[in-house]
């Protein structure tokens, strides 16, 4: 048996989702396969099926034996403007399964056709957002950032229709639960309290199964949810991932980075950095990150305020009490994070301060992101004022870092440990490769303009590794050159 599905979803009832079906393509063709998440997950392929079985499977084209395929019903607020009703407009459910230690996951296809909430959409992805997800979800969970997973990607003969022919993708995507901020207020629009509580009751059963004791568990569900975001956005921000769309349907309520549209790894640093071509405002820039994340929370509050007390003005005053807590729990997050990437095991009154004075240093150098922490972690103590990999990003005012390697030496001396330490710890949390954006543009023309996918092979195989230097893969770990940078992300929709 490939799938074993247990589906509990459904059983909250129709007005959670609509039942529908994927539309078939011709001839689908399997770009790529997860072998590891497979295993992980109970399914397992020989190499006939994986030739002749998988593509019909993770292109809709067969429904395996106990899905059941919906498309869930969500709203969202999208750049602050709230639309009632959304929904899985390209994405469909086939169903739950239990991994080898019994942990439930959804299997979901993405870019499988027209569902009930397309809204005049296609229900497809292009090629080129599947080839992105596929890399940087996978990325992300190497360094250790929840998410969602990528466990195929299937091409196909008929083109997908944007401003022009492109080839199309569907990525079959794996989450430990697809449930958003906007699922919450898809009922709380339509004042549905009995959906609501039927949803949170969920929600805790599924994702936050030790707070079913809680004497007031709708209370504490807020306060996890606030810090798993909390926790998460500081893991975003701590490797310059702009996450690009933070509307409350791409926020998921167990924690997971969910919906990797027009995201982007930071290259040159600017704290009011946007790549997503859809953000004029730049509403959601790296900097805004922390704050928006508290805004959707406010949202995601907001319907449970009758859970909470029957008097409004008391459900009021818990909703603030919990929300209040989020900025101390990004802030020790973040700089729990931060410290360890520059080596600092101790806690010091003036630690913020000086991670702050290197982010702008940065900017006034427009010193890379990924490199600067990782030539620091390379870093050798008696080199402050000898020319090093590090003093190559900061050419403009190089007399600011010398003067900031200095206070970080003296703050290092407060450690009373090793430098090697340190530098062990700087080594486990600074990548030297990530899925950088010039060269997800080359994968993406590549594979749609000639179907050539060795470019993305190459650059999957390097991400395997993100914090180890790999022979003769320099060029990966190189940010763009003038004529490469890349200015602007885009959705697939």
């Amino acid at each position: 048996m490939l799938f074993s599905f247990d589906n509990r979803y459904l059983q909250l009832g129709d007005e959670f989702y609509t039942k529908t079906r994927p539309t078939a393509v011709t001839a689908p063709k399997l770009i790529q396969f997860n072998v590891p998440l497979a295993e992980q997950l109970q399914l397992h392929f020989n190499t006939n099926e994986l030739k002749t079985l998988a593509p019909a499977l993770f292109s809709g084209n067969q429904i395996p034996e106990g899905a059941e395929p919906i498309a869930m019903a969500y709203a969202g607020h999208q750049f602050g403007g709230f639309n009632p009703q959304l929904g899985d407009g390209r994405a469909i459910l086939l169903g739950e399964v239990l991994d080898q230690t019994q942990n439930r996951y959804d299997i979901q296809l993405k870019g499988a056709g027209i569902t009930p909430f397309s809204r005049n959409g296609d229900g497809r992805s292009a090629l080129g957002p599947a080839l992105r997800e596929y890399l940087v979800s996978e990325a992300m969970h190497r360094m250790g950032v929840p998410s969602t997973r990528a466990l195929a990607l299937v091409t196909y003969t008929e083109p997908v229709w944007r401003e022009k022919p492109v080839a199309g993708g569907i990525l079959t995507r794996i989450s430990k639960g697809y449930v958003r901020i906007g699922t919450f207020e898809y009922f709380h629009a339509r004042q549905n309290c009995s959906a609501l509580k039927k949803l949170a009751d969920h929600v805790i059963q599924r994702h936050y199964p030790e707070l079913q004791s809680e004497k007031q568990p709708y209370q504490s569900l807020l306060i996890a949810v606030i810090q798993r975001q909390a926790k998460l956005i500081a893991q975003w921000m701590s490797l310059g991932f702009i996450h690009g769309v933070m509307n409350t349907d791409n926020v998921s309520i167990n924690g997971e980075t969910l919906d990797y549209g027009p995201c982007a790894f930071m290259d040159f640093f600017q704290h009011q950095q946007v790549y997503s071509s859809i953000d004029h405002q730049g509403r959601y820039a790296y900097a805004n990150q922390p704050q928006i994340g508290q805004w959707n929370l406010i949202r995601f509050a907001e319907t449970l305020l009758f859970l909470f007390a029957e008097n409004s003005k008391q459900a009021v005053a818990i909703a603030e009490e919990a929300l209040e807590q989020y900025r101390l729990f990004y802030q020790q997050e973040w700089l729990s994070l931060m410290r360890q990437k520059i080596g600092l095991f101790l806690d010091e009154s003036n630690d913020t301060d000086l991670i702050q004075e290197l982010f702008d240093i940065m900017e006034k150098n427009n010193a890379d992101f990924t490199l600067t922490f990782y030539y620091l972690s390379q870093f050798e103590l008696n080199s402050i004022e000898q020319p090093s990999d590090i003093h190559d990003l900061f050419q403009k005012e190089p007399i600011l870092l010398t003067q900031w390697l200095k206070k970080w030496f003296t703050r290092l001396n407060k450690e009373k440990r090793l430098y090697a330490e340190s530098q062990k710890q700087m080594q486990r949390v600074n990548p030297l490769y990530i899925p950088r954006n010039h060269q997800i543009e080359a994968i993406i023309r590549a594979a749609e303009d000639n179907q050539d996918f060795t470019p993305f092979y190459a650059l999957h195989d390097v991400l395997k590794n993100p914090y180890q230097w790999q022979t003769d893969k320099e060029k990966y770990a190189q940010p763009p050159r003038p004529k490469e940078i890349i200015k602007y992300t885009f959705c697939g929709t």
